[in-house]
């Protein structure tokens, strides 16, 4: 087969046969195709889309580029959660401690962050020492030891797709529904899982930024995880705002933290509990996703959450000093505010814009060799819907460049509009499926 020919044939809005997409897929992973042909290939995909057989296809190739672990020996449920991505979203941090807590093996496997949005490896990796990298019997060891391992795609699982993951983040080639369904599946499909819940973000910071194109996507995901007989539940979450109050790598682990002790119950606490409770109730520890949900909270109560979070973060490395006295974490060079220019009630936010700030800081990649400063991002102190009075602080602003401050200011003052009367409040939850 010709690489050429094949990009031309997607790029016409052709389809792929099966043996042409095993051959696209294990020539790139073998290195044979460069990067800027495989490129045009994923541009053309966006451009001309794939059908549900091909995107089906294209999971399985990218499935069997690398191992699917063997969990058979571990007695009891392996449920999983994923997220589309968003702003501020730093949910599975919060999640795998309390699913694990009740008996159902997590076995996460994460990316890092993509475009404007933010990954949970580099959130995990901001505590020091903390290691996504490791090899799958070290991987399977952790998650026997404590229930849960939070890792990335290593050279065994997946590799197709971390190195697709990667090139995509850098040539805008990231919203294309049949290219973030075989991203999504091909991992979760080789963690051996029973089970999978997924977050389906919709709105200004979500790559799904229509309400329709998120149920096109929801669906798309269903089909392929029932075509492998997992189950699952799909939720569609609002994403025209940041999740929670902190955006920043450290910053997130921060506020993931002060909602596992139970001191902090805003809407990152909400998501993440009824996000737990459907883990739980595939997991077969509940009887419907409303008990799941309240065993889920009862585990922040009782600290049993917090505990596990520990648990994990020493058996994957992380210095466990700096989660429990968060104050000895290094600063930031520079901080400032960002203040309001008038009176008004945030009426609403460019979460996408809020996003691209928060990369312009530094927590986030323009390049996929770009490094991340772990300390920069943003702590907001008003939402949508809040009230403000003139030169009032909006949020706080992190990095090590001071420059960046202020065009990240700008890029938040842009992205904020405001009103005289407050604005209706959006469902949290859209819907269920």
């Amino acid at each position: 087969m010709n690489t050429v020919e094949l990009i031309k044939k997607k790029r016409d809005g052709k389809s792929f046969s099966s043996d042409e997409i095993k051959f696209l897929i294990s020539q790139f992973t073998r290195k044979k195709i460069p990067d800027y042909q495989f490129s045009a290939l994923l541009m053309s995909i966006l451009l001309k889309g794939m059908n549900s057989k091909e995107t089906s296809e294209l999971t399985k190739a990218m499935l069997h580029s690398g191992k699917i672990i063997n969990l058979s020996t571990l007695k009891g449920s392996k449920v999983d959660k994923h997220s589309t991505g968003g702003v501020g979203d730093k949910t599975s941090l919060i999640i795998a401690p309390i699913v694990a807590t009740t008996g159902i093996f997590v076995p996460m496997i994460s990316g890092r962050g993509l475009g404007h949005t933010g990954g949970t490896l580099d959130k995990l990796e901001s505590i020091p020492g903390f290691k996504t990298n490791m090899s799958l019997s070290k991987a399977i060891f952790v998650l026997k030891k404590c229930g849960a391992v939070l890792i990335g795609q290593t050279k065994e699982i997946a590799p197709a797709d971390k190195m697709i993951y990667a090139l995509r983040d850098v040539t805008a080639t990231v919203e294309s529904i049949p290219l973030i369904t075989a991203s999504i599946m091909s991992k979760k499909l080789a963690e051996g899982i029973d089970g999978l819940v997924l977050d389906i973000k919709t709105g200004s910071g979500a790559f799904m930024k229509k309400y329709e194109d998120s149920i096109e996507l929801s669906n798309s995901l269903i089909k392929t995880a029932k075509s492998f007989n997992k189950k699952v539940i799909a939720f569609i979450t609002d994403m025209n705002q940041p999740l929670g109050n902190y955006v920043g790598n450290w910053l997130e682990v921060i506020e993931s933290v002060h909602v596992l002790k139970g001191t902090l119950k805003n809407d990152l606490y909400d998501l993440s509990t009824k996000l737990a409770g459907a883990m739980i109730y595939l997991g077969k520890k509940a009887k419907s996703l409303q008990d799941g949900e309240k065993i889920a909270k009862k585990k922040i109560e009782t600290g049993e959450a917090y505990k596990k979070f520990l648990e994990i973060v020493q058996l994957q490395g992380g210095k466990v000093n700096y989660i429990l006295n968060p104050d000895k974490y290094p600063k930031s060079k520079f901080n400032g505010k960002v203040r309001t220019l008038k009176n008004g009630y945030i009426k609403e936010m460019d979460t996408y814009q809020i996003g691209m700030s928060s990369l312009e800081l530094g927590a986030g990649r323009r390049t996929k060799d770009d490094k991340i400063d772990h300390n920069a991002g943003i702590i907001f102190h008003k939402k949508t819907g809040d009230y403000l009075t003139k030169n009032e602080v909006i949020c706080e602003l992190y990095s090590d460049s001071k420059s960046k401050l202020k065009s990240a200011e700008q890029m938040i003052l842009q992205s904020i509009n405001f009103s005289n009367s407050q604005p209706r409040k959006q469902r949290l939850i859209k819907k269920i499926r």
